[in-house]
């Protein structure tokens, strides 16, 4: 077989493959004996079928099989000896013309190749990236002292219904009773929610829940019927008020500050708020360094791609997944993670970045430990977070995701070495103001 190549440009090739009837008639011959071998057809005994029944029952399929194979060992050979770094894998020419599929017949093939480019830049201490040092606030202090006093807090017996509180209320209707619902007010609708702020337990209001209660499924939960049965609902109801509940944030005592911090003083716990206040900004600094970083190493590389070929090849390999309609609107995103990809790549190799598998482990323990401290769970035994991170990284979505952070943490690690942080000063507002 012959390939010649025609390149159009830096990344975009296009082979023209030239099979004459010696390079596939041996491999053809092979296919229909073996089909002769393994054919079972009625009248015949096994393996002694007629060549010429073979043939016509299998000989287009062994002559298609058997040029591909052909193809396929020509275009690897070809890549491997041209030492070509290809983007995906060669796709037919959308202009390859109509086969005819005749035994004895030589072939002419196109095939649209790209190649991913060569990446090759130099790091040094002339290099500048952004690092942002958050100042801690004492409105920041009180505002995170303030949530977590609210996140322990508990529901208690209240006067008068505030705007953050809970009723427990009895509908009335003719000989319907519906009695002891939970009414959270800040669910109640805008527009008739200041005729609920104030009531007290006693009070006695006519009303539309249709108006009040504008979420269906909330109304029908309320009323204990079905979305079917609601709807042949006269909306007007009496509703009692049987109590008020309101939410009472933790108590300054040692008994709360052992259970968020396991500390006893009002002044250990606000060393430990304060010490979570760092923790956290630290985490965003470092997480928006990684951005600006990222920019700054996509830039510097100039990664350029033959996007047109990348586009069409990820409709082809994806089978109809997606129009280049859908491929299209996702680009941006899609182009971007590709790229840096490819950089992030060459950083490894170039400052020898590995990852080892307690590197995963340590990662899946932080994405654990910080999914625990969103139910007020900080405080999760060793054993149970590393259970739930060894669980995390054995499924094959939430795995791939730890292995792209620990990527990206490792070399921004090592980027960080090798450029100057340009540090910054920023309060948590304008931080966050940030794009």
């Amino acid at each position: 077989m012959k390939i010649e190549q025609n390149r159009i440009d830096d990344l975009n090739l296009e082979l023209t493959l030239a099979v004459t009837s010696e390079d596939y008639a041996e491999s053809r011959k092979k296919k229909l004996n073996d089909y002769r071998k393994k054919a079972e057809i009625k009248g015949f005994r096994k393996g002694m079928v007629p060549m010429s029944l073979i043939e016509k029952m299998y000989g287009q399929s062994a002559l298609a099989d058997s040029v591909n194979d052909v193809i396929s060992n020509g275009l690897n050979n070809f890549i491997s000896e041209n030492n070509l770094r290809v983007l995906g894998e060669p796709l037919p020419a959308e202009d390859q013309p109509e086969t005819d599929w005749t035994v004895g017949n030589d072939f002419t093939f196109k095939f649209d190749m790209a190649l991913n480019p060569e990446i090759s830049f130099e790091l040094s201490k002339e290099d500048e990236v952004v690092y942002y040092t958050i100042t801690v606030t004492e409105a920041a202090r009180k505002e995170m002292k303030e949530n977590l006093l609210k996140q322990y807090g508990s529901l208690e017996e209240g006067v008068q219904a505030k705007e953050e509180d809970f009723i427990i209320v009895d509908f009335e209707q003719g000989d319907m009773k519906v009695e002891g619902t939970y009414v959270a007010l800040r669910n109640v609708a805008e527009a008739a929610r200041a005729s609920f702020v104030g009531v007290k337990a006693g009070d006695v209001l006519d009303v539309n829940v249709n108006e009040a209660f504008e979420n269906e499924t909330d109304r029908s939960s309320m009323l204990k019927v079905s979305k079917d049965e609601l709807a042949t609902l006269d909306p007007m109801f009496k509703m009692t008020v049987k109590n008020v509940k309101t939410f009472v944030n933790a108590a300054l005592t040692e008994e709360t500050f052992e259970k968020i911090f396991g500390v006893k003083t009002e002044a250990e716990f606000d060393a430990k708020i304060e010490e979570k206040i760092r923790a956290e900004y630290s985490q965003e600094a470092d997480f928006r360094f990684g951005k600006d970083a990222k920019d700054y190493l996509l830039a510097k590389a100039d990664v350029k791609v033959a996007e047109k070929f990348l586009k069409r090849w990820v409709y082809v390999i994806n089978e109809g997944k997606f129009t280049m309609e859908d491929i299209e609107k996702d680009w941006d995103f899609f182009i971007a993670d590709y790229k840096w990809q490819m950089v992030r790549g060459y950083l490894m190799n170039k400052y020898n970045v590995k990852v080892e598998e307690a590197d995963l482990l340590a990662s899946a323990k932080g994405f654990a430990a910080y999914q625990f401290a969103m139910y007020g769970m900080n405080n999760v035994p060793e054993e149970q977070l590393e259970a739930f991170a060894k669980n995390i990284l054995s499924q094959e979505e939430q795995g791939r995701r730890i292995l792209d952070k620990v990527e990206d943490d490792k070399t921004f690690d090592a980027v960080r070495e090798v450029v100057t942080l340009k540090k910054k000063k920023i309060s948590v507002e304008k931080f966050r103001e940030l794009k």
